[in-house]
């Protein structure tokens, strides 16, 4: 069998040590298609971002960027703008075959928080080879706030994949013809297309922007914080709005996506050459997302948005990112949205789960 290793089958992981654990496995750690990776007791202030390298470890190249480090038994604040090194509870042991990818959930995401997995002779961020065996690290870097953090917090997550099994536009097309993965026609061309909404059916709202003094945020609060104290609202009456050079906005997709539940999707990285802004951090879609099996009938994809170097004008409609999707080796035993107190089933434009409801 190849695609991606449903619940069932981390759990059965985790039972052999492919996954080993310092504490316990946390209720909800185990998700439809992934598992959540909780932090560690210390956290590394570093000078900079790096990766290990081949044949050098994440402890020697710490030992090289090491400014201080923080004890997080009691909690403690990871200030914006600095870079954190933190090991998590979690390691591998991967037998040759089943290789993983990482991703910041997706609340992380949406405060901005790039958090981001390395490992021993890593080259690439958030990609581990097939068969490696040892520790995990997430770098954090809070981008728009600072958070206050605890051993346990869940900033990213990890999914296993046996083999390749992405759908080619065809295969995509055809699942969209039996189970339909946007409501209206699907833009298909290497993966599904989805555009941004800026005309919405009530009012002027169009999204939030990140505001640039604020408070600490801490990450065990939910739905504490006023919006208003933390965001910028924006709004359009024209269909259209100027992304800032380095702004941070959440904004939301025109399209209601569907992950059917022998599927799960990613979100790929967007080509520069569209226009000057990046578009989502969190990029993992389990299975269930959206759909009606779920509860989902269809969820928006909220949109993380980061201008970069030159002011860009958005419109609506805009096509700003895809969706890969991969079969599941098997359909998770437990859907997103069902039973599982999933955050961010039938949402439209939403901010964290640590602000109050607008």
């Amino acid at each position: 069998m190849t695609g991606v290793i449903p619940s069932q089958t981390i759990e059965t992981m985790l039972k052999t040590g492919e996954i080993s654990v310092t504490q316990p496995v946390a209720e909800g750690q185990v998700q439809p298609a992934s598992l959540d990776l909780r932090l560690g007791t210390v956290a590394y202030r570093v000078r900079a971002s790096f990766l290990s390298g081949s044949g050098r470890s994440v402890q020697d190249r710490l030992a090289e960027f090491e400014m201080h480090r923080i004890d997080l038994t009691n909690g403690a604040v990871l200030e914006k703008g600095c870079v954190y090194v933190v090991p998590l509870m979690e390691s591998l042991a991967l037998p040759d075959g089943i290789q993983a990818v990482a991703n910041a959930k997706s609340s992380t995401g949406r405060l901005d928080l790039l958090t981001r997995t390395i490992t021993d002779g890593g080259t690439e961020f958030d990609r581990i080879a097939s068969g490696y065996t040892g520790p995990l690290y997430a770098e954090i870097c809070p981008r728009s706030f600072s958070v206050l953090v605890r051993p346990g917090m869940r900033l990213n997550q990890i999914r296993f994949r046996q083999g390749q099994s992405v759908l080619t536009d065809a295969d995509l097309s055809a699942l969209h013809d039996r189970s339909p993965l946007v409501d209206g026609d699907a833009v298909i061309d290497d993966g599904l297309g989805f555009s941004v909404d800026l005309k919405p059916d009530e009012g002027t709202l169009v999204g939030y922007r990140a505001k640039p003094h604020t408070g600490v945020i801490d990450l065990d609060n939910i739905g504490h914080y006023d919006p208003a104290e933390y965001w910028e609202e924006l709004h359009a009456s024209d269909g259209k709005i100027i992304l800032d050079p380095g702004a941070f906005y959440i904004l939301v997709s025109r399209e209601a996506v569907s992950i059917p539940p022998a599927y799960a999707a990613e979100m790929a990285p967007f080509l520069a050459m569209v226009g000057e802004f990046r578009v989502h951090y969190a990029g993992f879609f389990d299975p269930g997302f959206g759909h009606d099996a779920a509860g989902g009938t269809g969820s928006r994809g909220v949109l993380e948005v980061r201008c970069h170097e030159a002011p860009f004008v958005l419109e609506h409609g805009q096509v700003v990112g895809r969706l890969v999707y991969e079969r599941m080796t098997d359909v998770p035993e437990q859907l997103y949205g069902v039973g599982i107190a999933s955050n961010y089933q039938g949402q439209g434009l939403k901010l964290s789960k640590h602000f109050k409801t607008v």
